[in-house]
């Protein structure tokens, strides 16, 4: 039998080993996960709050801001704090949980995503049925069945890779844990669980992709019909936005999940994973909520709620 060392904990790496641009990296990321978290948080408390956001569209828009936080909680603390304190390592199950946490979190944005293109679809496409269509106990089911997939698969992903013994090397070549890292430094020559596992992922994501490009196929067709220019310009601008975050969050999740993993990341593989990690909690709040006059009004009357309380007490 081979003498190999069992893995106890893992080191991931960051994107410096000088101490000065780990301080620097880790400020910026705060700043960053701070401004991801209040404007995820806005969109939540708005839709929540106000009753003119209680629909379908904003309905999920709070699911998909639910999601944007976990997901940008599970990396970006963990980040942060090993910049600031210049240790990069992670125990094997606060590894365990940030893999299932990731894979889960993920998945359920994905097919989240899925949903909203339909609730567009029905909106524009057939906007005499939409209430009937898109039902509360629809919409339920749908955010619903989100989540317990997206949780379904960060289980099978976990329990998948964590059933095997790790040994030799433990430093991971990203700055989170990511299933394709961790098989590399597997002891196991029975990979073909987790293989078959991504075979199946790939193909749900492909479907979902599918399934949103056809539905946009049948809105910008429908779209195209409207006869002034207002109407599709208005349609476009909150359609497209959905179509570009989806396919970027795809694409760059494929990069970082599907790519052999290697010793050195390159540059770009850092680039692409942290799009991935951080650009959909960042940038869905801007594309989908506050740009829209129903959120900045539901804002502004949120402020001057705020206001009038304190000028009540002083």
């Amino acid at each position: 039998m081979a003498n190999v060392t069992l893995v106890t904990g893992f080191l991931l790496t960051g994107f410096s080993n000088v101490q000065k641009l780990q301080i620097l990296y880790g400020v910026l990321f705060l700043l960053i996960y701070l401004a991801a978290l209040m404007s995820n948080l806005l969109i939540i408390t708005l839709t929540t709050l106000h009753v003119k956001l209680q629909t379908p569209m904003y309905f999920f828009l709070k699911n998909l801001s639910f999601l944007d936080v976990f997901l940008v909680s599970v990396p970006i603390p963990k980040f942060i704090v090993n910049n600031l304190t210049h240790n990069n390592s992670i125990s094997v199950l606060g590894c365990a949980f940030q893999l299932l946490l990731m894979t889960s979190f993920s998945a359920g944005e994905i097919f989240l995503l899925t949903a909203m293109s339909y609730d567009r679809y029905v909106a524009i496409c057939c906007p005499l049925h939409y209430e009937v269509v898109m039902n509360t106990g629809i919409c339920v089911l749908m955010a619903s069945v989100s989540w317990a997939i997206g949780g379904l698969f960060g289980t099978v992903y976990t329990a998948g890779t964590f059933s095997m013994p790790f040994c030799g090397s433990s430093v991971i070549p990203q700055f989170f844990c990511d299933v394709p890292s961790l098989l590399r430094i597997s002891c196991s020559e029975t990979l073909m669980v987790i293989y078959a596992g991504f075979g199946v992922g790939a193909c749900l994501s492909i479907s979902c992709f599918i399934c949103i490009v056809i539905s946009y196929i049948y809105i910008f067709s429908t779209v195209l019909k409207i006869p002034t220019t207002k109407g599709q310009s208005k349609a476009f601008s909150t359609c497209l936005p959905h179509l570009i975050v989806f396919t970027v969050f795809i694409i760059t999740a494929y990069f970082v999940y599907l790519k052999p993993p290697s010793n050195s990341p390159s540059v770009i593989d850092r680039l692409f994973s942290v799009i991935y990690t951080v650009m959909p909690p960042v940038f869905n709040p801007v594309i989908y909520s506050l740009r829209n006059d129903d959120m900045k009004r539901a804002l502004i009357r949120l402020l001057q709620n705020t206001y009038g309380q304190e000028a009540y007490f002083f």
